[in-house]
């Protein structure tokens, strides 16, 4: 009778692989992540008013979260590639990886900022979000809202990478989840304290001219920057963090329009950001391990995956099983406690893991064929996986869970 249960265990550690560390390592970090964005979901639903105060913010919304996780998750595996390679050196000198990634990031977090804000305007406007505010009120919440989430981000992804180097942690297994969970918590509320400096008259335009203006400068000087990493990694991630902003930005306006159902039952709204989040996460932890395993001469590019890919995406469809129930039940619990209606625990659950199933399928194709063509074409896979993953999640991981709560009857 044992046998069954025997030959289940041995075929799920095949899917594994060697390394069962891993595993741990991303559920952790996986479960956290779920937990912080379940937070995060129910402080949107908080901020309805805010939302409804300033039509087009909520364009931003994924567009700002999403760039935290971008541009620090490629900061990790940039990082995390170099402490394989055995070229890491933990030093904060400029000239160093790790003091050019910080500058990277400190670049692209104003310079995106401004760009995503930009973005966001004009697809509100292009889509006919009616009566968003203007663009330099949007800057301003943008470039503000960002730099604080940021400086905590980048303090925790500096003091991930010590564990790394430390602890022999795997960066490709646990930064990805922490900096989307980060960014989750922290950058709604950023934003929502940015929109207090909104509507003080001259004082307003004072901040959102100077704030655009500093921006500007400092996106100059990364891309002309005598640092070559420092300019090579700004040259590189701008095209595609740009990209990723404007279609995390459609993501706001499926939200934006999907408003008024969604609010029959306010407890989606906290499962929504979770669904992403998680969905982004796995995606970064997938293009993480491909991307590594590229550069290392490990799997070889091929249009159907190898052995070794297959086993990479096995990986993360077994890590998101437990990860989608889990947002399921934390949704509707969260929503009870909050006096929030849930259309039930079942049916959370079962939509959380059917579109998470769809979600998932869309993610190892864009992680595996969006780093082979990274890697095929000279660019760094590092920059460009999760940017692309994360993105892309945004905008469909939304659409998904819209329609097939709408499929099950839901709304």
């Amino acid at each position: 009778m044992a046998r069954p249960r025997l030959d289940f265990l041995g075929r799920l550690r095949s899917v594994l692989g060697p390394d069962a560390a891993g595993a741990r390592q991303g559920l952790v970090s996986l479960a956290v992540n779920s937990s912080t964005s379940l937070v995060a979901g129910a402080f949107l639903g908080a901020i309805v008013g805010t939302l409804e105060s300033f039509p087009g913010l909520l364009v931003l919304v994924p567009a700002a979260i999403g760039m935290r996780g971008n541009i620090f998750g490629a900061f990790g595996n940039r990082v995390s590639t170099s402490i394989h390679a055995g070229t890491f050196n933990l030093s904060a000198r400029r000239d160093t990886v790790l003091g050019q990634n910080v500058l990277a990031a400190a670049v692209l977090t104003l310079g995106v900022s401004l760009l995503g804000a930009v973005a966001a305007k004009a697809i509100a406007v292009g889509l006919g979000v009616p009566g968003t505010i203007g663009l330099l009120d949007l800057a301003l919440v943008s470039i503000l809202g960002g730099t604080l989430a940021s400086l905590v981000v980048l303090a925790a992804t500096v003091s991930l990478t010590a564990g790394a180097v430390r602890y022999g942690w795997d960066l490709d297994n646990v930064c990805a989840p922490v900096v989307s969970t980060l960014g989750d918590v922290l950058t709604l509320p950023a934003l929502f304290l940015a929109t207090f400096v909104l509507g003080i008259a001259v004082l307003t335009t004072s901040i959102a001219v100077v704030l655009v203006v500093a921006a500007t400068a400092v996106l100059v000087w990364g891309l002309r920057s005598h640092l070559t990493e420092l300019r090579r990694i700004v040259r590189e991630s701008l095209p595609v963090l740009v990209a990723a902003a404007a279609l995390s930005a459609l993501a706001g306006v499926t939200l934006e329009r999907s408003f008024d159902d969604l609010a029959a039952y306010p407890a989606l709204f906290v499962l929504q950001p979770a669904f992403v989040s998680s969905a982004g996460a796995l995606g970064g932890i997938l293009s993480a391990r491909l991307s590594s395993k590229l550069l290392l001469g490990l799997i070889e590019g091929t249009p159907v995956p190898g052995r070794e890919a297959r086993t990479d995406i096995g990986f993360v469809f077994v890590l998101a099983v437990p990860v989608c129930v889990f947002n399921g039940v934390g949704a509707h619990l969260i929503g009870l406690a909050l006096d929030q209606r849930s259309p039930g625990l079942p049916a959370m659950v079962g939509a959380s893991l059917v579109a998470g199933t769809i979600a998932m399928v869309f993610v190892a194709a864009v992680s595996y064929y969006g780093t082979i063509a990274a890697f095929r074409t000279g660019l760094d896979p590092d920059t460009y996986g999760i940017p692309v993953v994360s993105s892309s999640v945004d905008f469909t991981g939304a659409l998904t869970l819209v329609v097939v709560v709408s499929s099950f009857g839901i709304i």
